[in-house]
């Protein structure tokens, strides 16, 4: 599936059976980053690595549409995962991300060991932000560098209800 978001975006919408918007990929989802997640999932190293599709199904709206993805990935920091997510700018301010991370988030903790999820985002970012808001994470200031974060963002984390750390 990864393949086809970078190389064929016809055989991506025949995959999820949903259209994909011209407008398709949503901002910070570049080639160099499938790339990248398409060699991670090759080479099987990262035990936590996961993406999601996601599509809106209303035949009100015209039916299936992909509208963002997102996934999970491992952390240097011990019991944490990083969660992230993309939607196209045409369907943002809608829900969708909010609903998304809302069911990533019982799958990040059913991984074994996983007390923590951690997410970055840019502080001018604000939709972001509210929706790792209305999810319940809180802002735990700016990410370092060189332990997963990108120069300028800002953390916000998500502690496992009753997990001790």
């Amino acid at each position: 599936m990864l393949e086809a978001d970078r190389d064929d975006r016809q055989k991506l919408a025949r995959l999820l059976s949903a259209a994909v918007p011209g407008s398709w990929p949503p901002p910070l989802l570049d080639d160099e980053t499938l790339g990248e997640f398409i060699r991670i999932t090759a080479e099987n190293t990262d035990p936590c690595f996961i993406t999601w599709y996601w599509v809106r199904d209303d035949p009100a709206e015209g039916g299936r549409v992909l509208v963002g993805s997102g996934g999970l990935a491992s952390s240097p920091l011990t019991g944490t995962v990083f969660i992230g997510y993309s939607v196209l700018e045409e369907f943002q301010c809608r829900g969708y991300a909010t609903e998304a991370v809302r069911h990533i988030i019982p799958a990040a903790f059913s991984l074994p060991g996983v007390r923590r999820i951690m997410a970055t985002t840019y502080p001018g970012l604000i939709a972001s932000i509210r929706v790792l808001e209305k999810n319940g994470f809180v802002y735990a200031g700016e990410g370092p560098a060189g332990r997963g974060f990108e120069e300028g963002t800002v953390a916000y984390v998500l502690e496992k209800p009753g997990a001790s750390l």
